[in-house]
């Protein structure tokens, strides 16, 4: 999957909390919305000054929040793990750590409980 594909994929399954993806969808969607918070920020600070309002920002941050959660939870499935995990965020650092560990992980090999294998293995 390209980045083109993985954004496409990422605004098509919206709220979709089924499924697997694979690693490269997730890692594209994590760039796109870094890429885009970069940019509004960017916009924000030129239009509205350095004063720490950022409207644009926090539009992008708003439309992006579910997707980001569905495709974590379903990058999560690939490795046969509940998207509940994703609450390991909340432990500061070492939960980060541990999902960025699995999010880079490579997914089960065929059928899992969550469905095939995105890479068709």
């Amino acid at each position: 999957m390209n980045f083109g594909e993985a954004i496409t994929s990422g605004f098509q399954n919206y709220a979709n909390f089924n499924g697997r993806a694979q690693r490269s969808a997730f890692w594209y969607w994590v760039l796109f919305t870094f890429i885009g918070g970069l940019v509004t920020v960017g916009i924000d600070a030129a239009i509205f000054g350095a004063d720490g309002w950022a409207p644009l920002n926090s539009l992008f941050s708003l439309a992006t929040l579910i997707p980001s959660l569905a495709v974590g939870a379903r990058r999560l499935h690939d490795i046969d793990r509940s998207g509940w995990w994703q609450l390991l965020h909340f432990i500061v650092l070492i939960g980060t750590i541990v999902l960025i560990v699995w999010f880079a992980s490579r997914g089960t090999p065929g059928t899992n409980r969550f469905g095939p294998n995105p890479l068709g293995e």
